[in-house]
């Protein structure tokens, strides 16, 4: 039933077109049919999950550079959210299993030597190793400035004193980069980012982290954590240029997940209403129920040109800082709509456990809130305008 007209628009090439069909198909094949985890069992999925779309190639998508293992010279953003689109509307886990991939090696393709990229790409590319991506502290999720976790440089190498929390993939990755404070300049500008590999001695697991929506989730801890200066990434006080010119590319993609989710909500809500008799007719007969469902089309197809519209952009080079943050906020903010009104037309069994819809909508909940919230984008997207309209008067 899944309405795939969208993947004909001007902003997706052919072979966009024929890479969605294929996962779609793959996914259907090899993922609708895996048990939902919970608990202790995610750890355990989520590696698997890894190691299925790693064994399929389909990680490939997300490693830059096809020396290392990636599908391209450069990472297709249209390529990633249609990845993320697809298996988002299979299985919420798959997605988050995806995602972090790109995201918790992105730095490295983007700064890393090539020593760098031997070392791990390859392995990530193929989902043999897991990565994770460690930039939020306690007092420094929007605010990167606020950073205090540590980097002290001792002759040859580096002591990372600190913690991060809400790390994706806490627990299970291979390795993690880290952003620190190195110290060359205030603020933002004394920033560094790190690979530091999860057997380091001085990194621990301080806590894992239970969601609504699980996935592996946790707080580490670094003390004298040493490793060597080879393992830094990039020019020693450009973390956060880095950090942001990773989340930069998959920033869109979080909006393409949420697009996932919407479109198997509005699936499971034509299904529902089509089948569901009452009152001597079925749900889709009332005109309230009809009303409902043109909303939640349009909201979907809303969405999906402002994430492709980014997505086409970044692809040509542009910067897409307003139109990510506006993908972003779009997106997600009418995914939970959607579902929550999937939900409602479910009645009683929408809140029935493990049911598709309320797996939705746990899973989109997050969404909201990480790779910036949707207060951050409104903030960024008006700043852009300003920005813009400066220009112009001062022009």
């Amino acid at each position: 039933m899944a309405d795939r007209a969208y993947l004909d628009w001007p902003f997706l090439e052919t072979r966009h077109k024929e890479m969605a069909l294929a996962l779609d198909a793959w996914a259907h094949e090899n993922i609708d049919d895996a048990p939902h985890a919970r608990g202790a069992e995610t750890d355990a999925a989520c590696i698997d999950l890894v190691r299925r779309l790693g064994g399929a190639g389909w990680v490939r998508y997300a490693v830059g550079g096809k020396d290392w293992g990636g599908s391209a010279d450069a990472i297709d953003t249209r390529g990633i959210c249609l990845i993320r689109e697809t298996l988002a509307r299979h299985c919420g886990l798959a997605d988050f299993a995806f995602a972090m991939q790109g995201l918790g090696s992105g730095a490295i393709s983007l700064a890393g030597t090539e020593a760098q990229k031997r070392t791990y790409l390859p392995r990530v590319a193929a989902g043999e190793a897991l990565a994770a991506f460690a930039l939020s502290e306690i007092d420094a999720g929007s605010d990167v400035g606020a950073m205090r976790c540590a980097a002290r440089q001792e002759g040859d190498s580096y002591v990372l004193d600190g913690e991060k929390t809400w790390i994706s993939n806490g627990g299970i990755a291979d390795f993690y980069v880290v952003f620190a404070r190195s110290g060359e300049a205030p603020g933002t500008r004394g920033i560094s980012a790190f690979i530091v590999d999860a057997a380091t001695p001085g990194l621990e697991i301080a806590e894992r982290i239970e969601v609504i929506a699980p996935h592996p989730l946790a707080r580490l801890r670094f003390s004298q954590c040493r490793i060597p200066a080879t393992q830094r990434l990039g020019e020693a006080g450009q973390g956060f240029k880095l950090a942001m010119r990773t989340l930069d590319i998959f920033r869109t993609s979080v909006a393409a997940a949420a697009l996932g989710f919407a479109r198997r909500a509005l699936d499971e809500a034509l299904k529902r209403a089509t089948t569901r008799r009452m009152f001597g007719q079925t749900l889709a007969d009332f005109q309230l129920t009809q009303a409902k469902l043109a909303e939640m089309a349009a909201a979907v197809d809303a969405a999906a040109l402002l994430v492709y519209r980014a997505a086409w952009l970044r692809d040509q080079g542009a910067n897409v800082t307003r139109e990510a943050a506006m993908a972003k906020m779009v997106a997600t903010e009418s995914a939970q709509q959607v579902i929550d009104a999937a939900v409602q037309m479910f009645g009683g069994l929408g809140v029935v456990s493990e049911s598709p819809v309320e797996r939705l909508y746990r899973d989109i909940r997050a969404l909201r809130i990480y790779e910036g919230a949707t207060e951050v984008q409104k903030l960024i997207i008006a700043r852009e305008l300003l920005k813009d309209a400066a220009a112009t008067v001062v022009a």
